[in-house]
């Protein structure tokens, strides 16, 4: 080979050519995995469908079907115009918003409603952090055992019924009460604890702590179960100290927790209890302890007037599902999932 060809350069070979196929306007998408049928679907899900059914029959008896019941509220219901209920709910003449107007118009109603809002509020304040704080108490202690004894203490509670809870705070703190009791023999005047009206909201709220604390920290302890435990270690191994994991470890990982939580306590925020309050109403006096639930019973139950109930219970369930979706909302604009998410 001489040098004048050596230095020429290869010749450049031409691509081969595409394979022929259809121009690109007219290529078809990309196929989305077709779905079994219904058929199949029930074969292979029948044992989880039949597990859900009893729940999904209570749920639809008990919470559905009434939910057409709230007709009620825009007549003047007489549960006697017919041989059955639904022969009485036909019968009864329609008067539209007039339950609501004499609902409104009635200035008991608005004291049950600031009443059952105050306490409500003061309950989010005083009563909603506890769970998480207790949670984060009981997730700390080393030893399985004396873990399992304290949640086995604080839990058992929960099973009592609000006759019992009332029973008890009577004889620790009424008025013949073990600590009336021993300021009286201490030479002390004790104080009205249990038919005081301006401290009836405290009274109510450590009830309920000391009721449904236990119960309440389940869902924050399986939110802690769940963080991964390299986080802390890693932490640790870069000097940070317990405060600082607990600020930037735990409190983010249970902050979708509490959101979800605190949106459904809001929703149910006109249902601060029944039992409770009839059981005291009588000590501390209605101005204090009237609260929406007992305002119905009293009100419409009792007197048999059963549009005014009706109404008035519809009007709670409008606020709580406002209150749902606004707190939702508020999640959303934090960048939290909230209750749902538009995909």
């Amino acid at each position: 080979m001489s040098a004048d060809q050596a230095s020429r350069p290869a010749p450049e070979v031409p691509p081969e050519p595409a394979a022929p196929g259809p121009p690109a306007s007219r290529r078809r998408p990309a196929e989305r995995p077709r779905r079994s049928p219904l058929s199949a679907r029930l074969r292979r899900d029948w044992p989880l469908l039949v597990m859900v059914a009893p729940g999904a029959l209570v749920l639809l008896v008990f919470h559905y079907l009434p939910v057409l019941g709230n007709v009620v509220a825009f007549q003047d219901y007489n549960p006697y115009l017919g041989d059955s209920a639904l022969q009485a709910l036909l019968n009864s003449p329609w008067i539209g918003l007039g339950n609501f107007e004499d609902l409104f118009g009635d200035p008991a109603f608005w004291d049950a409603f600031w009443n059952t809002l105050s306490i409500t509020a003061f309950q989010l304040v005083f009563f909603f952090p506890l769970p998480i704080a207790l949670a984060i108490l009981l997730n700390s202690i080393l030893s399985r055992r004396l873990r399992g004894f304290v949640q086995t203490v604080v839990y058992l509670p929960h099973f009592f019924s609000w006759v019992l809870v009332v029973t008890f705070f009577v004889q620790m703190l009424g008025g013949a009460g073990l600590l009336s009791q021993e300021l009286r023999d201490a030479g002390i005047t004790p104080p009205e604890i249990m038919s005081n009206p301006e401290t009836f909201i405290v009274l109510v709220t450590a009830e309920a702590v000391w009721k449904d604390l236990g119960w309440g920290t389940i869902v924050f302890l399986a939110a802690l179960a769940a963080i991964d435990p390299n986080l802390y270690e890693a932490s640790a191994v870069d000097g940070a100290g317990r405060w600082r994991r607990l600020w930037h470890i735990t409190l983010p990982n249970l902050r979708p927790v509490i959101v979800l939580l605190l949106i459904l306590r809001l929703g149910d925020a006109l249902s601060v209890g029944f039992e409770q309050f009839l059981l005291q109403r009588d000590a501390v006096g209605r101005q204090a302890a009237e609260v929406l639930d007992t305002f119905v019973y009293y009100q419409a139950i009792a007197t048999g007037d059963y549009g005014f109930g009706a109404a008035a219970g519809l009007f709670k369930a409008m606020v709580g599902l406002v209150l749902i979706l606004a707190a939702n909302k508020f999640a959303h604009v934090l960048g939290e999932r909230g209750v749902y998410s538009r995909s």
